[in-house]
């Protein structure tokens, strides 16, 4: 919110959250019905990840996540995975849950740790050509 904290007289309402050490899309709108709407998760927005993990990803487990888990907060359900490199510790994964962490949970869950996670999309938008912001700009 310090980014854009000048940049307009309206509120802004930023959009769903990111884990400290999560990178990617957020999305900031200054209609907070539709800041709601894109939010809750009884509309079921669908988010895109690209998940960093510290090992392979086994086959077993990549079917343990398609087929759905269990945590500790109840039933786990990805909409799609993908391994996206050849060492299989690179992967696309589409959810529409908004469950804290669920992406670093469930590969916690089997035994991976989160290297990076970066969110590429949100309700079918990406931030393909959109610069990174920071802190100081």
């Amino acid at each position: 919110m310090d980014l854009v904290k000048d940049a307009s007289q309206e509120r802004f309402y930023p959009v769903g959250r990111l884990d400290r050490n999560t990178t990617g899309l957020l999305l900031l709108t200054n209609d907070g019905e539709l800041a709601q709407k894109l939010s809750h998760p009884s509309h079921q927005i669908p988010k895109i990840y690209q998940v960093e993990i510290n090992k392979a990803l086994q086959e077993a487990d990549l079917e343990k996540i398609r087929r759905g888990l269990t945590l500790e907060d109840g039933p786990v359900l990805v909409d799609e995975i993908a391994v996206l490199s050849p060492e299989r510790n690179l992967l696309g994964i589409k959810i529409h849950l908004g469950r804290n962490r669920i992406v670093r949970r469930i590969f916690e869950h089997l035994g991976y740790e989160v290297v990076r996670l970066d969110r590429t999309m949100y309700a079918g938008l990406d931030k393909k050509n959109l610069p990174r912001a920071n802190g100081g700009t």
